[in-house]
């Protein structure tokens, strides 16, 4: 165990024996990462995560949103027609390079309707 994950575990512990939130939970050291896609590029996201072998995952089939950079808005609309999808999966520490290498490979190569990851920890799971 990481001196960090092992320092997480045990504020995670101190915090919620407290709160007596301890009981029945698994200690994991995973990270999520929600990724948001046009729709254009489901069949490349779901190749790339069977490439992957990420197998575990949710899929949201329309979100709405816009990018910060140079993305337009995708909004279902008349104005804006196109629509985007999300997926959030749960990965060991150890795949989150090769992840977020192939997201970025996808996102430079369909310039414009690409992807964007973003990467948060998991502590625990029931």
């Amino acid at each position: 165990m990481k001196n960090q994950s092992k320092k997480q575990h045990e504020n995670y512990q101190r915090k919620n024996k407290k709160n007596n939130l301890l009981p029945n939970y698994t200690l994991i050291f995973m990270k999520a990462v929600f990724i948001v896609f046009s729709q254009t590029n489901t069949e490349r996201i779901e190749y790339m995560l069977d490439r992957l072998e990420i197998r575990g995952f949710t899929f949201w089939e329309e979100v709405q949103g816009c990018g910060t950079i140079k993305g337009e808005p995708h909004r279902g609309t008349h104005t804006w027609p196109e629509m985007n999808s999300a997926t959030l999966v749960m990965v060991e520490d150890e795949k989150v390079p090769e992840l977020l290498q192939a997201v970025k490979k996808l996102s430079i190569r369909f310039d414009g309707i690409g992807a964007r990851a973003f990467v948060w920890n998991i502590e625990a799971s029931v």
